[in-house]
């Protein structure tokens, strides 16, 4: 970790009951969320952004959004993003299956056409080549533009999530035992911290 945590008392009042949640749903308060709360009004504002993708009535389901946040997970070799939306697929996908061979989906029979597409627009948002108008269109056979809206809102959200995560070094909390890599090589080379 590249920043000290503070002790659950000193963050302020209204993170408190977020940390309540957390504790009750994962057995203990997520670190990411530790990081962002010494910015309290910030914490407010990615929680409410996270709530609204997240949401029981998005029109993406659940275990495409499962797929595209451990995919943008590990491309940022984020290693908290990894271990706890690879546990999510899990439980969502019913199967660890998808999770092994995610970093394989060009490839792997598991993965349809449609979340080969979605995939491959996660991938063009993630990286440095950018989204091409046929990524676009293919995505139209099954997402009217509300819904294109809301898939391109979730991958960069998890972006965002998992690049905050990985700069501040916030390591995995024991959520998903699989293994679960991109198939980029290595990870970038990390600095051991001297003190």
């Amino acid at each position: 970790m590249r920043i000290q945590l503070k002790a659950d008392r000193d963050y302020a009042w209204f993170i408190k009951p977020f940390f309540w949640l957390q504790r009750r749903n994962y057995g203990q308060v997520l670190i990411p969320g530790k990081c962002w709360g010494r910015s309290p009004r910030l914490f407010a504002a990615v929680a409410t952004l996270y709530g609204v993708i997240n949401r029981k009535r998005s029109p993406i389901d659940p275990v495409l959004r499962s797929l595209v946040t451990v995919r943008v997970s590990q491309l940022n070799w984020c290693r908290f993003c990894v271990d706890i939306n690879a546990m999510t697929l899990v439980k969502r996908a019913g199967s660890g299956e998808k999770v092994e061979a995610l970093a394989q989906w060009r490839t792997s029979p598991l993965f349809d056409a449609r979340e080969q597409a979605v995939l491959d627009y996660t991938e063009a948002m993630t990286g440095l080549d950018g989204v091409r108008d046929e990524q676009v269109a293919r995505l139209k056979t099954w997402f009217d533009d509300d819904a294109l809206v809301e898939l391109t809102g979730l991958i960069a959200f998890q972006n965002m999530s998992a690049k905050f995560n990985a700069a501040l070094d916030v390591p995995a909390q024991g959520f998903c035992q699989l293994p679960v890599q991109p198939d980029a090589g290595d990870p970038p080379p990390r600095e051991e911290n001297p003190s």
